[in-house]
């Protein structure tokens, strides 16, 4: 099963968001669309690489599909533009979701996702700098999030304010200090030009969050470390393009966005379902159903 033999839409592929002119219910309408083929594009990817995590590439794929599609400014073809938007996928294992993405918007070429977690190929099981369009090494939890900080620190003091760092956390990962010192410290700088998505989907590896170790109140707890808290669907693409604006409009702290999401979702049998974090490929069977559900009929019976 290739994962280049299908010509995929695309809403911005010179890096450039949507016009603001286009109606909301429309740009809701592609976005989904646009979430759902990427999703089966990550999974023949995970398919032919023999092994990666479907579940959390999924829960996340909305939030990524309306950041880079109809929110950031990036140029592809000059990934290191210095007026662009940063964007770090702290939970790295959810990479499948960003790779399809970086590909889609022409970081490189589609072929790549054929190598996946191949030996000596450039797409690895967690993000690393050597693929074009990836910001920071990520996957050891907490640390790409305090990166993500150390960004919007340094676009700062550079003198640059127009630049956005955007960053995507598990609810898992939150468990890590590391993530609450770095929390702490970017309340303390009222570091405003930084926006967190908590991919909060509720499970961590082989069980649930609650059972690990429990993190409610988590929006209570953000704004107790000096944040402004936003808590939405993290499916409901206008809740999310909503969350994107009022972030932006925050102008004397960091910003949270606490998304509750389903992991697995799209596909009826991973939804909310802990064997799918991370375990071995769907078998035909199950690779057919997940493509027919996720729209793509055609590749499902092929």
């Amino acid at each position: 099963m290739n994962a280049t033999t299908t010509a995929w839409p695309t809403l911005n592929r010179d890096g450039v968001p949507l016009p603001d002119s286009l109606p909301r219910e429309v740009l809701t309408r592609l976005l989904a669309r646009f979430s759902a083929k990427l999703r089966a594009r990550a999974l023949v990817m995970i398919k032919d690489g023999g092994s990666g995590h479907p579940g959390g590439s999924f829960s996340a794929m909305d939030i990524m599909v309306a950041l880079y599609f109809a929110t950031m400014r990036a140029r592809p073809t000059e990934p290191d533009w210095p007026e662009r938007d940063r964007f770090i996928l702290s939970k790295g294992h959810a990479c499948p979701a960003l790779y399809v993405i970086l590909a889609e918007l022409g970081y490189y070429d589609s072929s790549e996702l054929d190598g996946f977690r191949a030996i000596g190929r450039m797409l690895q099981g967690h993000p690393s700098t050597s693929t074009p369009g990836v910001e920071c090494v990520s996957g050891s939890l907490g640390q790409g999030f305090s990166a993500a900080l150390g960004m919007a620190v340094g676009l700062r003091l550079a003198g640059k304010n127009e630049p956005r760092v955007f960053c995507v956390t598990g609810d898992g990962e939150l468990q890590e200090g590391q993530c609450w010192e770095t929390i702490m410290a970017a309340g303390h700088r009222r570091q405003s030009n930084f926006t967190v998505f908590v991919d909060a989907n509720g499970l961590q590896g082989d069980t649930r969050i609650e059972d690990t170790l429990n993190l409610e109140p988590l929006p209570d707890k953000w704004r107790a470390f000096g944040w402004a808290v936003r808590e939405i669907d993290g499916h409901d693409l206008n809740a999310i393009l909503d969350a994107i604006e009022w972030a932006k409009g925050v102008d004397d702290a960091p910003q949270v966005v606490i998304a509750r999401t389903i992991k697995g979702k799209g596909v009826s049998y991973m939804e909310d379902v802990p064997k799918w974090h991370g375990t071995a490929p769907p078998n035909d069977e199950e690779m057919a159903i997940a493509l027919a559900e996720l729209g793509e009929q055609e590749r499902a019976n092929s």
